[in-house]
C-alpha cells in the first residue's frame, strides 16, 4: 500500500503568519508538558478563524509525515516550509526530552515559570528557580546535590562532618554555612550572598566570598568578580532585577519564564540598555513595562510568539 502523502503546500503558505502560529501550536500540544490552558488556548484559537484549522491540519500533517522520516528529496515542497516542518518534527515529537528525562530522575523539580522551595533532610534550604531540576546524592560522608538543569539558591545548615556539595555542568561547588546560587546554564555559574564556598572546574578552582560570582575564564578556570549577588537571585521573590543590561539579553531572561518565544525583530534595538524591575510571575505584564519604558511594539502572535520591534 502506498504511503499518503502530505498536504500540498503553497508558496504563500511559506511567509503566512498562520502557519508560524499553526506550527507553534503543533509544536506545543505534541509537547509532554501541554497543559489543559494550552488546549484551550488553542481551541480557541482554531475555532477564531476557518483558516487557522486548516493551517495547523497541515502543519501537523506535516508533523507526522516528519515522524515517518519522509525523502528529503522529496519534490514540490517550499524550502521555507519543509524547514519549518522540520523544527515540528523535532520540538513537537521530541517534547523537550532532556526536560522530561531530567524531571524523572529528578527529587525536586519546576516545569517553566515556576518557582519552588524545598526543605533538604539536613534542614537546608533550597529555592528552585524556573525549569530547574535536582537529584539528591546524601551519603555518610557527603551531602551532595546534583543541579540537572535550571538555576537553585542554597541555604546551607553547617556541618563540619558533611560537607555540602553541588555539582553540574562540569561545576563543583563547596560551601560551609552559606547562601549562594548555582546556575547550570549561565556565564557566572556560581555566586555568593553569604559564607565562603569553593569552586572547582576542569580549568582550576578559587574560593568565593560574599559578594562574589565566579566567571568562567577562555580556559575554564574559575574567576572571582564583584558583583550584586542580590539583584542576581531577586527571582526568589518573583522579580528580575536589571541593570542597565543590553535589550536582548533582558528579553532572553524573560523568555526562561514563560512557554514560547519573545523574538527581537529589529536588530537595531539589540544593544538598548534598561533599568528596572519586572515581575517574572507575569511575564505578559513585564513585556509591556518594557514596552512602555522603551518605546517598542508589541505584537502577540499567539500565546506562544510575541514579536518586539520599535514603535511607530
Amino acid at each position: 500500500m502506498n504511503e499518503r502523502e502530505p498536504p500540498d503546500a503553497s508558496e504563500e503558505a511559506e511567509d503566512d503568519p498562520v502557519y508560524a502560529e499553526a506550527a507553534l501550536w503543533v509544536a506545543r500540544l505534541s509537547s509532554a508538558d501541554a497543559t489543559e490552558a494550552d488546549r484551550s488556548a488553542f481551541e480557541a484559537w482554531r475555532a477564531a478563524d476557518p483558516a487557522h484549522a486548516e493551517a495547523f491540519a497541515e502543519m501537523d500533517a506535516w508533523r507526522r509525515t516528519m515522524k515517518r522520516a519522509p525523502d528529503p528529496r522529496r519534490r514540490g515542497v517550499p524550502k521555507g516550509l519543509a524547514a519549518l516542518a522540520a523544527i515540528i518534527g523535532l520540538a513537537g515529537l521530541l517534547g523537550d526530552p532532556l526536560g522530561w528525562v531530567d524531571r524523572m530522575r529528578a527529587d525536586a523539580w519546576t516545569d517553566r515559570g515556576g518557582f519552588e522551595t524545598t526543605t533538604l533532610p539536613d534542614g537546608s534550604r533550597v529555592d528552585l528557580n524556573t525549569d530547574t531540576a535536582l537529584a539528591l546524592r546524601f551519603t555518610e560522608g557527603e551531602r551532595g546535590v546534583a543541579l540537572l538543569r535550571g538555576e537553585a539558591v542554597f541555604d546551607v545548615v553547617p556541618d563540619p562532618q558533611r560537607p555540602f556539595v553541588v555539582r553540574g555542568n562540569g561545576v563543583r561547588a563547596q560551601a560551609v554555612g552559606t547562601r549562594f546560587y548555582v546556575r547550570i546554564d549561565g556565564a557566572t555559574p556560581v555566586g555568593v550572598a553569604e559564607g565562603r564556598v569553593d569552586v572547582a572546574t576542569q580549568g582550576g578552582e578559587t574560593r568565593l566570598q560574599a559578594g562574589e560570582i565566579a566567571v568562567r575564564g577562555a580556559d575554564d578556570r574559575p574567576v572571582a568578580r564583584t558583583s550584586d549577588v542580590a539583584r542576581a537571585i531577586a527571582w526568589r521573590e518573583g522579580k528580575l532585577a536589571v541593570s542597565g543590561q543590553p535589550l536582548s539579553q533582558v528579553l532572553t531572561e524573560l523568555e526562561r519564564y514563560r512557554r514560547g518565544r519573545i523574538l527581537l525583530a529589529d536588530s537595531a534595538l539589540d544593544s538598548r540598555r534598561f533599568s528596572g524591575t519586572l515581575d517574572l510571575r507575569d511575564t505578559d505584564a513585564a513585556l509591556d513595562v518594557l514596552a512602555a519604558a522603551m518605546g517598542l511594539r508589541l505584537t502577540r502572535l499567539t500565546p506562544l510568539l510575541v514579536v518586539v520591534r520599535s514603535a511607530p
